[in-house]
C-alpha cells in the first residue's frame, strides 16, 4: 500500500530523535484509522498455529516481539499488531519524569543497519505511562513493561525505586522486566550484582505474582551472566532477557561517523548481533528448560531468530531493524520462520526450542 523505502528516505533527512516522534505521532493516530490499520494487521500480523504460543499464561501470535526503548510513555501500544508484532514491551519507565541525557543522543549507521543511543531513559514518568496503560490493557497481545531507577535515585535507594514500580505495574503489564543493564544511566550497571537481584525479586515476589524477568547487558563474562541469571531464578525470576545494548565499541571503530559522534551509550543494530548471540548462547546451555528465555540483540533476519530458537529462546525481540525494515518486517521474518521449521521437519515452533541441546 505504501513504498516504506521511499518513506525512510524521507525520514532519514530528519534527525533520529525526530524522526522518532514523527513516527510515535503516526502510530499514536493509526488506530483510530480503523480501514487503514485493519488493513494493515491483516497483511502484516502472522497468525498460524505452527508459531502461537502460551506463555505467561498468554497467548503470544508469533515469538517476534517490539523491544523496550521504542514506545517509552505506553503510547503506541494500539499498532503493534499493524506492525505485525506478537507482543510488545513499554518502557523503560522511572518513578519520577526525566529528560534523560543532553541532545543529540541518538545516531544511525544505515550501511551497518546499526543504532547508537545514549537517550537515558527519558520518559513521562510512572503517572502518565499508568493513566495511558489503562486505556488499553489488556490487549489483543501480550504487553510487557521494563523498569528503571531514576538516574538522581542513589544506588542504596535504587531498590525502592524498583518497588515503587512494581507495585504501579503490576496490574497492567502481563510481565515486568527490571532493566539493570542500560549503560545510560551513571552506575546502573553497578546494580547486576547478586546481593541487589536478590533484593529486588525477593520484593517482587511479595508484591505480586505478574511474571518477572532480568535483562541483562552483553558486557561481561559468560560466567558472569550466568551467576547473575542463576542468582534470579533461584529468587524467584520467571525469565531472563539477554541482550540490552553493547557498549563494545569496536563494533563501530571503522565507521567515519563513530569517530566523529565518539564513545558514548549504547550500541544496537546488526553489529551486536553475533556478540548478543553468543552471550545467549552461553545462557542457554545452562539455563535452558529452568526459566523462559527471550533473546534480543542485532537481530534482523529469520536465519538469526532461528538460530536463537534452538539454542534455546521462546520468543525474541527487534527495535533497530525495525526502524530500517520497516512494518512489513514482522510478516517476512514469520513467513520465513515457518519455512525454515518446516524445512526441518517441524510441525510447531515448540519442537525447534531448544533443539540445539537435544
Amino acid at each position: 500500500m505504501f513504498d516504506y523505502e521511499f518513506i525512510k528516505k524521507i525520514m532519514f533527512n530528519f534527525q533520529p530523535e525526530t524522526a522518532h516522534n514523527i513516527a510515535e505521532c503516526g502510530l499514536r493516530v493509526l488506530p483510530y484509522c480503523r480501514f487503514l490499520n485493519n488493513y494493515m494487521i491483516k497483511n502484516n500480523f502472522e497468525d498460524n498455529e505452527i508459531l502461537t504460543q502460551t506463555i505467561f499464561g498468554k497467548k503470544f501470535y508469533n515469538p517476534i516481539g517490539l523491544g523496550a526503548g521504542f514506545d517509552k510513555n505506553a503510547t503506541m501500544v494500539k499498532s503493534m499488531m499493524a506492525m505485525g508484532f506478537g507482543y510488545t514491551e513499554i518502557g523503560t519507565m522511572t518513578p519520577k519524569p526525566q529528560d534523560g541525557n543532553p541532545k543529540p543522543r541518538l545516531f544511525r549507521y544505515p550501511q551497518q543497519e546499526s543504532i547508537q543511543n545514549g537517550m537515558g531513559f527519558n520518559n513521562k514518568g510512572a503517572y502518565e505511562v499508568i493513566q495511558n496503560l489503562k486505556k488499553v490493557y489488556p490487549y489483543a497481545i501480550p504487553i510487557g513493561a521494563s523498569i528503571g531507577k531514576n538516574k538522581i535515585t542513589p544506588e542504596n535507594m535504587a531498590l525502592e525505586d524498583y518497588k515503587t514500580l512494581i507495585k504501579g505495574f503490576k496490574d497492567l503489564a502481563d510481565y515486568l522486566v527490571v532493566n539493570i543493564s542500560s549503560p545510560n544511566t551513571p552506575n546502573l550497571r553497578d546494580l547486576q550484582n547478586e546481593e541487589f537481584i536478590k533484593a529486588v525479586f525477593g520484593i517482587a515476589k511479595e508484591i505480586t505474582n505478574t511474571p518477572i524477568l532480568l535483562k541483562i547487558a552483553p558486557d561481561m563474562s559468560s560466567e558472569v551472566a550466568i551467576e547473575l541469571c542463576q542468582t534470579a531464578i533461584d529468587s524467584g525470576a520467571d525469565g531472563i532477557i539477554a541482550t540490552n545494548t553493547t557498549q563494545d565499541y569496536s563494533l563501530l571503530q571503522d565507521t567515519p561517523q563513530f569517530q566523529e559522534v565518539g564513545e558514548f551509550g549504547g550500541i544496537s543494530g546488526k553489529v551486536l548481533s553475533d556478540k548478543s548471540y553468543e552471550i545467549f548462547a552461553d545462557i542457554a546451555k545452562e539455563l535452558y528448560g529452568k526459566t523462559t528465555l527471550i533473546s534480543v540483540g542485532g537481530i534482523s533476519d529469520a536465519k538469526d531468530i532461528y538460530r536463537r530458537i534452538k539454542a534455546g529462546a521462546s520468543l525474541v525481540q527487534i527495535l533497530s531493524a525495525f526502524i530500517f525494515q520497516g512494518p512489513a518486517m514482522c510478516k517476512n521474518l514469520n513467513q520465513e520462520l515457518i519455512q525454515l521449521l518446516k524445512a526441518d521437519g517441524y510441525t510447531h515452533i515448540s519442537q525447534a526450542i531448544g533443539s540445539d541441546f537435544r
